[in-house]
């Protein structure tokens, strides 16, 4: 049955979660204690999880995405990505602003059919591409001049899930994501290898990319790893920039005379995802362009698809 709120309560925002796994129901514990912010209700097929959600927030749990949709002033999107395109397009045709998971969708086309729906209606589209937001990047981001030569590693123990898609868009996106941001150039030529070892999709992947401006870039990848490591290595002149994303940390060398000096900078730690939620709000509030609008993840989106049908041809 439809959720019925009858117009906004002191210029509060009126939000749903729609998806409750395992980075949904940590949208809905951010959304519920941010000033202004109202958390409408808690949408999923699984009643049971929604409704545990729902008692903790002090929201309506539903199982029907459409019984919120006139309820709304924005939505978040945590369902699988097969199921994005549909539910998203049924926000924006109700002009609700969207934070949809990453990767956008499963189709470069179907990106493009959300990207341009926003635009026409004037609504906000944002990427859950979260390390944006994790402080280290933050900081990263305005040390990078010209950066020569960038190395990601992205490794992480056999979890069991996200094993529905290849690697490449449950894990090696992010860096695709980050790195396209840094090199602000167009792609020249792309190179991937990879495997499917535990699962029927592509557990490991290793890409080399070149762009245009000269800068090469290679992210490697891998969801069967004995730790979980998440580095970049920014190399640029008289320079190369450390960032551990799990520490938030980033190790700065940088040549002065004949050696080199190193520096470890530490900026606030934040939760990222927190950021990201905080960033999307305000997007929604003062109708400012995302830091990941569905240009940059159609982007992304785009490279790591190439990346996987490379691996699966040489498979």
């Amino acid at each position: 049955m439809p959720l019925q709120i009858h117009g906004r309560q002191d210029n509060m925002i009126n939000v749903a979660v729609i998806g409750t796994g395992s980075i949904g129901r940590h949208h809905a514990r951010i959304f519920a204690g941010i000033e202004g912010v109202n958390l409408v209700a808690i949408v999923d097929t699984d009643s049971a999880r929604a409704q545990e959600l729902a008692a903790q927030y002090n929201c309506e749990a539903l199982s029907n995405y459409k019984d919120v949709m006139n309820s709304v002033d924005a939505a978040s999107i945590a369902v699988p990505t097969t199921l994005h395109f549909q539910i998203g397009m049924d926000f924006l045709k109700n002009n609700k602003d969207l934070l949809i998971e990453k990767p956008i969708t499963t189709t470069i086309e179907e990106a493009r059919a959300l990207i341009e729906e926003a635009e026409r209606r004037n609504l906000i589209l944002q990427v859950g591409h979260l390390e944006r937001f994790n402080s280290g990047v933050s900081l990263v981001s305005k040390m990078v001049e010209k950066p020569q030569f960038i190395e990601s590693q992205r490794l992480s123990p056999f979890l069991g899930r996200g094993t529905d898609v290849d690697v490449t868009l449950d894990l090696m996106i992010h860096d695709i994501d980050i790195i396209l941001s840094l090199v602000n150039s167009e792609i020249s030529d792309l190179r991937a290898t990879g495997a499917k070892v535990l699962t029927e999709n592509i557990d490991v992947a290793h890409a080399w990319i070149e762009f245009k401006n000269g800068c090469i870039a290679e992210a490697v990848t891998s969801r069967i790893a004995n730790d979980k490591i998440r580095q970049l290595k920014i190399f640029q002149h008289n320079s190369f920039l450390d960032l551990d994303y799990q520490r938030q940390e980033i190790v700065s060398h940088t040549k002065k005379g004949d050696s080199i000096g190193k520096e470890i900078i530490k900026p606030q730690e934040k939760e990222p995802l927190k950021e990201q939620l905080l960033s999307f709000i305000e997007c929604v509030s003062n109708r400012t362009r995302p830091v990941v609008s569905g240009l940059e993840g159609k982007e992304a989106l785009k490279v790591a698809l190439k990346v996987s049908g490379l691996v699966n041809l040489s498979l």
